[in-house]
This record gives C-alpha cells, sequence and structure tokens, in this order.
C-alpha cells in the first residue's frame, strides 16, 4: 500500500504549489523570525510523553511528527456547520467555518486562520515532481502558534491558496443555533 502522504503529494503534483512534508516543528523552541538566533519558548509544552498519553497514536504522527492523513477520513471533510475548529494538541481556535472552503480532495480547506493563531515555516525542498513550473521551492507548513502541532500545509488547490489541513489534527464545536 502506497503511504498517504505519498497520495497527497502526487494529488499535489499538479498544483502550483507544494502541500506537503514530512518534518514538523515538534520542539517547543523556535527560532524568533527578527532574530534568527534567538529562541521563544511555545505556551504549551508537553513531553513526548505527555503528547502520547494526550493524543491517539494516529493524532500523534499528524500533529507531532508532521504526518497526514487518508484523504475523507475525516468527518471534518464533509461538516457544513457554523462552527470553530480547535488545534487537537491545546485547543486554540485555529479557523472557523467562515473560512472553510469546500473542496472536494480530501482534506479540510481554508481560505485563511483566524488572526494570530498559526505560525508557518519552511518544509524543505518538496520531492521530485512537486512544485509549480518555476522550479522547484521550499513547502509551507502550519503549525499552531500556542503548541506547535503541525496542522497541515498552504497550497494552491482548484486555483485557490489554500490551507489544507488535517481533519485530525482539529477539534469541531457546533456553535448554537
Amino acid at each position: 500500500m502506497q503511504h498517504p502522504s505519498l497520495r497527497r503529494r502526487a494529488f499535489l503534483s499538479g498544483t502550483a504549489a507544494a502541500a506537503l512534508g514530512a518534518g514538523a516543528l515538534a520542539q517547543p523552541r523556535a527560532a524568533a523570525a527578527n532574530d534568527p538566533g534567538a529562541e521563544f519558548t511555545f505556551e504549551v509544552t508537553r513531553s513526548e510523553e505527555e503528547w502520547r498519553a494526550r493524543l491517539t497514536d494516529e493524532e500523534y504522527v499528524i500533529l507531532r511528527k508532521g504526518s497526514t492523513e487518508l484523504p475523507n477520513t475525516s468527518p471534518l471533510v464533509n461538516e457544513t456547520a457554523e462552527g470553530i475548529y480547535c488545534c487537537r494538541g491545546c485547543d486554540l481556535t485555529v479557523y472557523t467555518s467562515t473560512w472553510k472552503v469546500p473542496l472536494e480532495i480530501g482534506w479540510v480547506f481554508f481560505s485563511h486562520a483566524e488572526p494570530r493563531s498559526v505560525l508557518t515555516s519552511i518544509d524543505g525542498e518538496p520531492p521530485d515532481g512537486m512544485g509549480d513550473d518555476e522550479g522547484p521551492g521550499a513547502m509551507i507548513e502550519v503549525h499552531c502558534r500556542r503548541c506547535a502541532s503541525h496542522l497541515g500545509h498552504v497550497v494552491i488547490a482548484e486555483g485557490q491558496l489554500v490551507h489544507c489541513i488535517n481533519g485530525t489534527a482539529l477539534q469541531f464545536r457546533e456553535l448554537p443555533t
């Protein structure tokens, strides 16, 4: 069986931007954008043992190791109710239904995140065959700004620049009607 990340990569190879990668920002410290020598500590930090106790095996590999869920396996792909999408690692609201984009490709898409809720990072060079016609480039990975959990990637899908997010990385809370 082909690894789910490879199937997703095959899908994205036809787009103008690369979407996936393997390495996630799994450490609780990161370089500050304005001073590469400086470090900051994420608001929520846990040991590997604490992460493993909190998350299922699938959630752990996605949020902490940067993996990707199989397409169409998350019920959030078809969620249409009004609500908020929170990081499964720390419960920070990262997306809302207002920004959800209904693409029938197999993952959860948003036009953008809630203000100051995610960080992006360069995920290295895409695998062969990925990227636009201008040549190779780095992939853009999306992380929760509070706990550093891997959420997904910024991609171009069906001509739209979107956040392609693993439903497994999110918890959905429907707004009261």
